[in-house]
């Protein structure tokens, strides 16, 4: 996890004659195009951070809909012979999420695999404290990621992403209770906000299918539900502890995410074992896999780490703005392509209050005339 902006002072340079050229009262041309040098500097400056913060934009919306998307379909899709199992798709992303972290690894060591090797000798083995703190957010991690396949086995797109966001009340009360931060007013309304809007969103509409068939999408339903709900508890938990353990120790993000991939990986397996042991001995751990399903691994496994980067671009305006574009366009693709959502007046309603609660969590005040701002 990466902090999502780093606050820098600015500078401001007075463009005063020198004092030990007192004497000459030429203009001094040199800091005149210094200034011009400067100014075009900071222009420059700000267009490629405006750019920065639009291709954030783009990225956040692109990864957050495409996995939702390419999961969604991946559960859904018929086709001959044996479905993939969850179980395996969460022990091949974490393997993934290794390999990624550790090739960033040792780009930072200036691609020395001495270094690397020291670095993750000294920071894993040797502090094996600190690494057993991370088997607490591994494990419910790997749960995490287990339930969305559930979740999206039995839910729509556009119900799970807005269901999903339940996760920002998840992440505030545990901020709170864990980390004694404190929420204000506009905070506060957005969880209420929040709340109503996924109620509504959940409202149970009357169709005109059979009683059967209207049975087994309620039941189903409930499944994605309960899935959804039990993987925002464990998100906004496992993101606060992690977030507490990077306060209280300085090490890279990198290798914070290997260590996290290697429990990661082992409960996984051992769930892969338990759940699937079976099925992964009759047809192997492979099964199932065609270009959809290594697509939503590999989703799975960067996004993570892409995200982490983007978000120290991105202000909390545009999480909002990826957030309620990704629900946009996961609604518009759930119903005219995959053919699996209708839309209702209450979904409607209940996501425009996530919508506006994502902006109204982001958003803060104007601090009063007396506050102080340390830069």
């Amino acid at each position: 996890m990466l902090q999502s902006g780093n606050v820098t002072p600015e500078r401001e340079e007075c463009l005063l004659p020198n004092p030990q050229d007192s004497g000459d009262m030429r203009p001094d041309l040199s800091l005149s195009s210094d200034s011009q040098e400067e100014s075009s500097t900071m222009v420059l400056s700000s267009t490629h951070s405006l750019r920065l913060k639009y291709m954030s934009l783009g990225v956040l919306v692109l990864q957050t809909t495409s996995l939702v998307l390419t999961m969604r379909y991946s559960r859904t899709l018929k086709e001959d012979g044996p479905r993939y199992l969850a179980s395996s798709a969460v022990v091949s992303a974490e393997v993934l999420k290794i390999l990624a972290c550790t090739l960033l690894v040792l780009s930072e060591n200036n691609f020395s695999l001495r270094a690397m090797n020291q670095l993750l000798k000294e920071e894993i083995v040797n502090k094996s404290v600190e690494t057993m703190k991370l088997a607490i957010p591994a494990g419910i991690y790997t749960l995490q990621n287990n339930l969305l396949y559930v979740a999206l086995s039995n839910l729509d797109a556009a119900t799970y992403q807005v269901t999903y966001q339940l996760k920002i009340l998840t992440t505030a009360l545990f901020s709170v209770s864990m980390l004694g931060k404190k929420l204000g007013l506009y905070q506060w309304l957005s969880l209420l906000f929040l709340m109503a809007g996924v109620t509504l969103v959940q409202w149970p509409t009357e169709s005109e299918v059979d009683s059967e068939q209207k049975v087994l999408s309620a039941g189903s339903q409930f499944v994605g539900l309960m899935a959804v709900l039990m993987a925002c508890v464990s998100s906004g938990f496992a993101g606060v502890y992690f977030e507490k353990i990077l306060k209280e120790t300085k090490q890279s993000v990198w290798v914070r995410n290997i260590q996290l991939g290697l429990f990661g990986f082992v409960f996984g397996f051992l769930g892969m074992i338990i759940y699937d042991g079976q099925r992964v001995r009759e047809s192997g751990m492979f099964q199932g896999y065609n270009t959809i399903t290594c697509t939503v691994v590999v989703l799975q496994a960067l996004g993570g780490l892409v995200i982490a980067v983007v978000i120290k671009y991105a202000d909390n305006i545009l999480k909002g703005f990826a957030t309620s574009l990704s629900i946009i366009l996961s609604t518009l693709i759930s119903y005219f392509l995959l053919e699996d959502f209708n839309p209702t007046s209450m979904f409607f309603l209940g996501a425009m209050l996530v919508i506006a609660a994502t902006f109204l969590y982001g958003y803060k005040g104007k601090p009063t005339s007396g506050s102080a701002i340390k830069v």
